[in-house]
C-alpha cells in the first residue's frame, strides 16, 4: 500500500483513522476529505489511491456513492467502510457497491491496525461483529418447532390433509364427530394454524403427508 484516502466528516475520526493507516502501512501517502464533493475533486486531480477508508454518513450524501464510483472507475482501489453503523441497512448496500471491508469505529485502535494489516495477506478487514452478522445472514432459517403430535393426531392430520371431511375422517377412524373435532382443535393449537388448508400445508412441509 503506497497511497490512502480517508473520507470522514469528523476531524477527530480523520486523525484517528490516519493514525491507524500509518501504523498499518508505514510510510504511506495519505490524504483526507470531509464530504463527497471534496473526495470527488481530489480523485479528479490525483491518481486513485491503493486504499480508501470511507465513512457512510456524510453531509452531502452517503459514502456508498463513492464506493460505487471507485469500484467502477478504479477497481484496484481497496474500499473499506469505517463507520459507527453495524445494521443491515448500511452494511449490505456498502458491500453491494463494492466495499471489500467494513470496520466499526468503536473498536480499539490496535484492532483496527491489525485488521488493516491483514489486507496485505489477502484477509478482508471485517470487524468481528460484522463478520458474525454476515455469517448469520447466510445461515438457513431454523424450522419452527411444533409441539409433538400424538399418533392419533397424526392419523387425523393425514386424513384432513388429503381432503377428507371431518365426518369422513371420523368414519374411517371409527370415532365420533365430536371426538375428531377435539383432535382437530389440538392439531391446530400444536401447529399454530387456524384452518384445514394451513394444517394441510404444514403437514406437507413437515413430511407427514
Amino acid at each position: 500500500m503506497k497511497s490512502a484516502y480517508i473520507l470522514d466528516d469528523v476531524v477527530d475520526s480523520q486523525a484517528w483513522l490516519s493514525q491507524a493507516v500509518r501504523a498499518a502501512f508505514g510510510d504511506i501517502e495519505l490524504s483526507c476529505g470531509g464530504n463527497l464533493a471534496e473526495a470527488r475533486a481530489w480523485l479528479t486531480a490525483h491518481p486513485a489511491p491503493d486504499i480508501a477508508l470511507i465513512d457512510l454518513g456524510l453531509p452531502d450524501g452517503s459514502g456508498v456513492e463513492l464506493i460505487a464510483e471507485l469500484n467502477r472507475n478504479a477497481p484496484a482501489t481497496v474500499c473499506v467502510v469505517a463507520s459507527i453503523y453495524d445494521d443491515n441497512q448500511h452494511l449490505f448496500p456498502a458491500l453491494r457497491a463494492g466495499a471489500q471491508g467494513y470496520l466499526l469505529k468503536d473498536q480499539p485502535l490496535s484492532q483496527i491496525i491489525e485488521l488493516l494489516k491483514g489486507i496485505v495477506d489477502g484477509r478482508p478487514p471485517l470487524s468481528p461483529a460484522i463478520a458474525r452478522k454476515l455469517l448469520g445472514h447466510f445461515q438457513p432459517s431454523p424450522q419452527p418447532e411444533y409441539e409433538h403430535l400424538t399418533e392419533r393426531e397424526h392419523e387425523v392430520l393425514r386424513l384432513i390433509a388429503k381432503g377428507m371431511t371431518l365426518g369422513e375422517s371420523a368414519r374411517i377412524l371409527g370415532i365420533t364427530s365430536n371426538t375428531i373435532s377435539g383432535y382437530v382443535k389440538n392439531i391446530y393449537r400444536k401447529l399454530n394454524v387456524s384452518s384445514r388448508a394451513e394444517a394441510a400445508l404444514t403437514a406437507r412441509n413437515l413430511g407427514i403427508v
